[in-house]
Parts: C-alpha cells; sequence; structure tokens
C-alpha cells in the first residue's frame, strides 16, 4: 500500500529540487510535531562538533595538511597517532556535519601521506627510506596499522567515488593478496600472513627488537611526554625489549581484511570477498582445532604455535604477553587478541553467516568457564600461560560481546553485555537516555577545546599523539541514537549501524540540516527510529539506508497508520515544515551485498 500524498504536501515536494533523486517509495510526513529536545540537542550537537574541529584543525595542522609535531617512527608515538587526531570526523561528516569537515579529514590525510613518506629513520632498517612507502606503513603490526588507517578506512561513507580513494582502497587490498610482488605478506598455501610486522615493504622475517618498536633515539626528558609514561630514551626501548617473536601469523592481523572489505564494496569484485572469507576461514578452522580459542601464534608451516615452541598462547601481544613495565618493574598484561573480532564481522558482514559470531561469542564463554573464587567472589581471566590461565579480573571477558549482540540481536548473546546505557533505552528502560547523554557530551567538547586552546606544546616539543586528547569530535551519543551504530573503534573497522541518511539534494551523506532522528528500539527483524523537521518554514527531504553499507533489506515501513512496501536497501521521505513522525522498519538484515555506493548509483 502506498502512502496518499496531501495537495499540499505535493506542493511542497515539487517546489524542492526538481533535478534530485527520488527512489521508488517516496513517504511524505505531515503531522506537526513540535521539536523535541533530544531532536535540537542533537543539531546543536552536530554544530558545536564542527565548530570545536575547525579550531582544533586550525591550531594543530599546517596549510599542507601536516601535522605540526615532531614526526618519528615507533610503536610509542608514530605514524598511526598522527593522523588518530582526526578521528571520528568521518563519522560526524557521515552523521550531517558540513562539507567543511569532509574537506578537512581529507586534507588532514593527504598531507599525513607526505609527510610520513618523507620522513625517515636513521637507525630502524626498514623505514630509512620513508616511514611510509606506496602511501602505506611500510611495516608495522596491524594494531598501530589499524590505529594509522581509522580515518581513510571510513572515508567511503561520503567521499567513495573520490578516485584517489579508489585507486588507495585497491592498491591497499592488493599488498595482502600478493598483488604486489614487493609486498609478498600472505602465504596462500597455509593461508597465513606471515609476520606481525608486515605492509607495503613486505613481512618482516626475523625477531623484532626494541629498536623496531621504539624508533630512533630521541632526547625525551624536560622536552616531550611520552604517553607509556617512560622518562628517557633508554626507558623506551626496555619498554619494547621483549616484543620479539613476531614471526608467523597472530590474530591481530585479521584486522586487514577491512582493505578487503573496503575494496569489495567499492568495486564488486569478488577477489575480495574470496581473499577475505578463505583467510578468516582459516582463522576459524585454528580455533576449532585450539579447543574454541584463537590461538595467538601460527608458525609459517600454518601450524598453531608453530613459532612460538607449540605454545599456541606464544607471541607478542598473545595470550601469554606478559612484560616488565620499565619505570615500576610491575608486570603488564598486554594480551591484544580481541582485535580479531574485526575479521570476523567482516566476514558477517559480507555473507550474513552466523558461524563466524557463533565462533566469537563460544570463545567468550570458553573463557569465563575458567573462573575461579578469589577473595571470595569469581574473577575471570584475561591470560593464559605455561600454567594455565591468570590475569584474573572482577568482570567477565567480554570484548566484542556487545557487538555480537547488535549483530545477532539475540537474547543470549545480550546476557554477555555488561550494563549498557544506550541498550537499557533501547529496551524501554531509561527514556531519559538520549537527552542525558547529549548534554554530557556538550561537556566534552567544551573541556577539550578548553584544554587545547591551554596547550603548552609546541611544535619542537609536540610528539603525534599529544593533540589527541583534544581532538574534540565526540560522536558516540548521536551515532547511537541516530543511526544504531556500534563504535568503529581503533582498529579500523567499518561502521556497522541500522541506519544511514542521506541528503538527496545535496547529493551528499548525511542527515539535512535542520532535521534529526532518534532510534528508538531496535529487534532482529525492525528498528524503530523518529524523524523530526525543526524547520517551521521548509520541507526536508531525508533518504533512508537500512545499514551501514545497504546490507538490509527494507522490507516495510509503517507509519500514521499506514503501510508501504519498500522492497529496497533505502526509501525517501518528505517531512513537511515542523513535522514529524514514528516510522516502523521492518529489514531482513544482511540479504544484500554491502557497498559504499550511495543510494542513487546503487541502480
Amino acid at each position: 500500500m502506498r502512502t496518499n500524498v496531501s495537495a499540499v504536501a505535493l506542493c511542497a515536494i515539487l517546489a524542492m529540487n526538481v533535478g534530485a533523486w527520488a527512489g521508488d517509495v517516496h513517504i511524505v510526513i505531515d503531522t506537526p510535531m513540535a521539536p523535541p529536545s533530544w531532536a535540537l540537542l542533537e543539531r546543536e550537537l552536530i554544530k558545536a562538533n564542527s565548530e570545536a574541529c575547525q579550531e582544533f584543525f586550525a591550531k594543530y595542522f599546517d596549510e599542507r595538511g601536516y601535522l605540526e609535531c615532531v614526526a618519528r617512527w615507533g610503536g610509542d608515538d608514530g605514524p598511526d597517532d598522527a593522523i588518530e587526531n582526526v578521528a571520528d570526523w568521518p563519522v560526524l561528516h557521515a552523521l550531517g556535519a558540513p562539507d567543511s569537515i569532509l574537506q578537512m579529514y581529507k586534507k588532514a590525510w593527504e598531507g599525513h601521506l607526505r609527510q610520513y613518506t618523507a620522513a625517515k629513520t636513521k637507525d630502524v632498517p626498514f623505514a630509512r627510506d620513508g616511514m611510509y612507502y606506496k602511501e602505506f606503513p611500510c611495516m608495522m603490526d596491524w594494531m598501530h596499522n589499524g590505529e594509522g588507517l581509522r580515518v581513510f578506512n571510513l572515508q567511503g561513507l561520503s567521499d567513495p567515488t573520490n578516485a584517489d580513494f579508489s585507486r588507495r582502497t585497491r592498491r591497499y587490498a592488493g599488498f595482502y593478496m600478493n598483488e604486489d610482488p614487493g609486498a609478498p605478506n600472505y602465504d596462500s598455501q597455509h593461508r597465513i600472513i606471515r609476520s606481525m610486522f608486515n605492509g607495503s615493504r613486505g613481512p618482516l622475517m626475523r625477531k623484532t627488537t626494541g629498536l623496531d618498536w621504539a624508533g630512533d633515539p630521541i632526547e625525551v626528558e624536560n622536552r616531550f611526554h611520552l604517553g607509556h609514561g617512560e622518562r628517557s630514551y633508554a626507558e623506551m626501548l626496555a619498554h619494547f625489549k621483549d616484543y620479539n617473536d613476531t614471526v608467523g601469523d597472530h590474530p591481530q592481523n585479521l584486522a586487514a581484511t577491512t582493505l578487503a572489505t573496503n575494496a569489495f564494496m567499492l568495486t564488486g569484485e569478488t577477489k575480495y570477498r574470496a581473499w577475505l572469507l578463505e583467510y578468516v576461514d582459516a582463522w576459524l578452522q585454528r580455533m576449532q582445532d585450539n579447543n574454541g580459542i584463537i590461538p595467538s601464534n601460527i608458525g609459517l608451516d600454518g601450524s598453531i604455535g608453530g613459532a612460538t615452541n607449540g605454545k599456541w598462547y606464544g607471541g607478542v601481544y598473545g595470550w601469554g604477553f606478559s612484560v616488565e613495565v620499565p619505570q615500576t618493574g610491575a608486570i603488564a598484561n598486554r594480551n591484544q587478541v580481541h582485535r580479531a573480532v574485526i575479521g570476523f564481522s567482516n566476514a558477517f558482514l559480507l555473507t550474513g553467516d552466523r558461524r563466524y559470531i557463533d565462533a566469537w561469542t563460544n570463545m567468550i564463554d570458553r573463557i569465563n568457564s575458567n573462573s575461579k573464587m578469589i577473595g571470595g567472589r569469581p574473577m575471570y581471566p584475561r591470560m593464559f600461560g605455561d600454567d594455565g590461565w591468570y590475569g584474573f579480573s572482577a568482570e567477565p571477558w567480554s570484548f566484542g560481546a556487545l557487538d555480537c549482540y547488535f549483530w545477532t540481536c539475540d537474547p543470549k548473546d545480550r546476557a554477555r553485555v555488561p550494563a549498557n546505557e544506550w541498550l537499557s533505552f533501547l529496551d524501554g528502560n531509561d527514556p531519559d537516555y538520549p537527552v542525558r547523554a547529549l548534554q554530557r557530551d556538550f561537556r566534552s567538547i567544551r573541556e577539550k577545546i578548553a584544554g587545547l586552546r591551554t596547550d603548552p606544546t609546541t611544535p619542537d616539543t609536540r610528539l603525534a599523539d599529544d593533540p589527541m586528547k583534544f581532538n574534540p569530535a565526540t560522536v558516540g551519543t548521536l551515532r547511537q541514537l541516530m543511526m544504531a551504530g556500534l563504535d568503529p573503534g581503533r582498529g579500523a573497522a567499518p561502521l556497522h549501524c541500522r541506519l544511514r541518511y542521506f541528503d538527496p539534494q545535496r547529493h551528499r551523506a548525511g542527515i539535512p540540516d535542520q532535521t534529526a532522528a532518534l532510534v528508538e528500539k531496535m529487534t532482529d527483524d525492525s528498528v524503530t527510529v523518529t524523524l523530526v523537521n525543526i524547520s517551521q518554514t521548509t520541507p526536508k527531504r531525508i533518504v533512508v539506508q537500512t545499514g551501514g553499507y545497504a546490507e538490509h533489506q527494507c522490507l516495510l515501513v509503517e507509519h500514521q497508520n499506514v503501510l508501504d512496501d519498500v522492497n529496497n536497501s533505502s526509501f525517501e521521505v518528505t517531512l513537511a515544515p515542523g513535522c514529524g513522525s514514528r516510522l516502523h522498519v521492518k529489514c531482513e538484515r544482511y540479504a544484500n551485498e554491502p557497498t559504499m555506493l550511495f543510494p542513487w548509483d546503487q541502480r
């Protein structure tokens, strides 16, 4: 059944940009709605974010897009930290912030590539000819590679047809598919990425040293304040002295699958999908062979623990990776295997196959089944070593639990998620959450700008990660409330969300000016959203897409006692001046191959 459009509303539609795209289904909302508090706060928060980002960019970036800092290599402070200073800006623009946000983070990315291609090491051997090579990290682990790609990997939300983005997306994926003979990162016979250190110059096929991780010698005392608390370069080397076992595959390499995911969503070429599933399926099999726990080292022969004396828990950032903190002598547990969830989520995004998510949730249960009573209460492990599970904590191991519930909407997966205000709101138990959370985010922006304005560092006493704490982009609440979206995080994951919005008049991503959206409920096959036009004089058109990348198929939309058949991944809504309505959107999730193309280009 299709909506009956009133004469007044029809005239308003015709008066709008007649050259703009119109979808197969056009819903007209003409029920008056005074702007709710959450709607006014959303619009003001987008504005506050945008203004604060302008000030941040003007202070810390020069006219070339270079970050004004001491550019150096290393795991303490390096290229990845530099571009993280504009982290979350792609999501901010995709929500509806002005195009200046897109222009600034693209300028920062272009400057970043030039700045760190020109920056060279003297002592670290593999970066002597440039920390970046072919516009990509020459060789580093995927905790840092992922952090350095978290801005680029989301550029496709707003700018998928950009020629440079398209070219780089293909090239970056090719580094892990052996398409570049200078970067033989992947062994297709054993289905492994051959080293934890990898990139555009290929894999590092030897044990790493503290120098490889810490970077060239640098003056520290009275000049820099290092993020890990080291007081001298000697302590920087000591921090990484045990970071040696990097040969062979490691779970965090699964973050590299986002490159293939992006290439597939951009081009539709099946080779990217095939490589991704081949690699993720290999890890899925290793989990099954290791009693449901993902191993943290795979040898060059493809065997579990093959490069760490047969220990499945071996390797840098592995289950048994506990090292000494040089400043204090304390032992720190630095297990990073949880970043592997990105690979399983990418496979799920491309297939909708629950086995990728079930493997992760089953692992959560297996880990927590090793709890024990300590001091009269249950404690849960984080680590595994020669003597079994250790590193116990009062909270169950729950890395990826929220994400898994988001993907499945299965009540048994909800039970693993720690207390969460957003989910409580979606469950109907905390109606004040939107206003409370949005108001809280204004305070965050205010405090960051206050810190920026009193920052005493100068370009020659500033490391790349120093400004990060002042990055004012505060999008978490907006992403949840408007899109029902997960945090892509620091591992360079795609944006997983239930709804996205596009402006058909301006042909851009993001909800149009003076409109707002609130996702109020989410189930396996539906999402409920209220759309409102704050303007009292001008009608607004919104294209609503189901899924971050049109991966969901919208079947029906119920609104104002009318039911519209959609059967598409998007539909268009016209909001008359001062009007709004609650829409109940019925979907078949993960029914479509995901794409970066905007709705009007998907036809």
